[in-house]
């Protein structure tokens, strides 16, 4: 079984994994709130896999000092959390979302006021508890800011929108810095641009390349042109495409998320000894 997606650490899986593998105890865990802007989502070994982001969902089924495991909601990826990264009020739903590449909250409200800021990446979610004059009160359990704080309204959505094509929002995170396991605008890698760009389209989506290719959209023959949203594969990499000429990835050559003549990338890719492509995915929107 794919440790990524088995919820079981050998001491506690979940329940149903029971009849399927060992474990001490089988459990339905505890479903927390991610509190922290971005949270590390950790291998055994310490390293990180993925990231989470505040107001997303994870299972817990076990801790151990000040970690616990389980798995989130939105993929079912499997790992290790800092206990700290999880609010104390795991049934408390959150209203609104950052739904632009990068925005900030204050300690007071007002353009021009003075007061801590802190970042805030694309889809992080939290409550909304008032508005006035284009700002949003919102409740801040941890972070730069813990208290109340405030954010541009303009820059929220409401938890459930989702947008239309993944390409605009792949878009967004145009020069993002390269980040491997990165989910965030503050920096993110191949797999979780792919990832962010579908499921803020309502479209569900694996968290690593290599499940992705197995998982989404129809193959398309060799040598199709391509259409937008488009989805090229390589062996540890997946980019999307623009148009039928270009795409856009998150890719360490250029360390960041940027925009590349298909063949181009295409040619690069297996000169730098990295294979051709292994698939070309046509989404169903």
């Amino acid at each position: 079984m794919d440790r990524r997606l088995t919820p079981s650490n050998g001491r506690v899986a979940h329940v149903s994994l029971r009849g399927k593998v060992e474990a001490d105890k089988f459990v339905d865990g505890e479903r927390h709130r991610v509190q922290s802007d971005v949270a590390d989502l950790l291998s055994a070994k310490g390293n990180r896999d993925r990231q989470l982001l505040r107001g997303e969902t994870f299972t817990v089924l076990d801790s151990e000092g000040s970690k616990v495991f389980g798995f989130a909601e939105r993929d079912s990826y499997v790992g290790w959390l800092q206990a700290a990264d999880l609010s104390a009020a795991p049934n408390s739903c959150p209203t609104h979302k950052v739904c632009v590449a990068r925005s900030y909250g204050k300690s007071t409200p007002g353009l021009k006021s003075m007061g801590a800021v802190a970042p805030l990446p694309f889809g992080v979610a939290f409550t909304v508890t008032d508005q006035s004059d284009g700002w949003a009160k919102v409740a801040v359990s941890q972070g730069l800011i813990p208290r109340d704080a405030f954010v541009p309204a303009n820059h929220l959505c409401v938890v459930d929108h989702q947008f239309a094509d993944p390409v605009q929002v792949a878009q967004l995170f145009l020069g993002t810095p390269y980040l491997w396991g990165g989910n965030s605008s503050f920096g993110i890698d191949c797999s979780g641009l792919v990832q962010a760009a579908l499921l803020a389209c309502g479209l569900p989506c694996p968290g690593d390349s290599d499940l992705q290719e197995s998982a989404l959209g129809k193959t398309v023959a060799p040598g199709t042109a391509a259409k937008r949203g488009d989805l090229f594969f390589w062996k540890g990499h997946v980019a999307i495409a623009v148009d039928s000429e270009t795409l856009i990835h998150a890719n360490a050559h250029h360390m960041a998320v940027a925009y590349e003549p298909i063949q181009d990338a295409i040619s690069r890719i297996a000169e730098q000894g990295d294979g051709p492509v292994t698939r070309h995915a046509r989404i169903n929107q």
